[in-house]
């Protein structure tokens, strides 16, 4: 079944659906696409298991299941080459839904607290908190993802984030 079919069923408008995650490491998209043979083996060798067959049965990653530690495993266990160490992994932040519990003046600090990069920050001001990702020293892991109590948070390509 056809990804837009499946977004169809799911009554998921088209435009309202991004690019999946790829594993670090990642050829541009549609290089890996034609370069990437769906055999799993990148999915096998995660120790997070974050990397799970997608749309199409190419490999996506899920920060709900956890965070990404930038091990290799899975650029080693990749045959094709479609994943390589010798590219950057990727480049992603967190963004910030206003679900957020901090934007609703409720004291919640489960993202910073697991951010072993203090890449998010509060800032206590009245009547709320103030929420602030440095951009430069997130490094995408995603840890900040499963952490949420609400899912307010996601991770997106750095050019997409607000």
């Amino acid at each position: 079944m056809k990804a837009s079919r499946r977004r169809f069923l799911r009554f998921a408008p088209a435009n309202a659906a991004r690019a999946p995650i790829r594993p670090p490491w990642a050829l541009a998209p549609s290089e890996f696409l034609s370069t990437c043979t769906r055999c799993d083996q990148c999915a096998r060798a995660c120790p997070t298991r974050i990397i799970a067959r997608g749309d199409g049965g190419y490999p996506e990653v899920s920060f709900r299941a956890g965070e990404c530690t930038f091990c290799g495993a899975c650029a080693e266990a990749c045959t094709p080459r479609a994943l390589s160490t010798a590219r950057p992994a990727w480049r992603l932040q967190p963004e910030l839904a206003s679900s957020c519990l901090a934007r609703g003046s409720v004291l919640c600090r489960a993202c910073a607290d697991v951010c072993d990069r203090a890449a998010i920050r509060f800032t206590l001001r009245a009547p709320r908190p103030s929420v602030q990702v440095d951009a430069s020293a997130c490094n995408g892991c995603g840890a900040c993802v499963r952490s949420c109590p609400v899912s307010a948070i996601s991770m997106q390509p750095a050019a997409f984030t607000t």
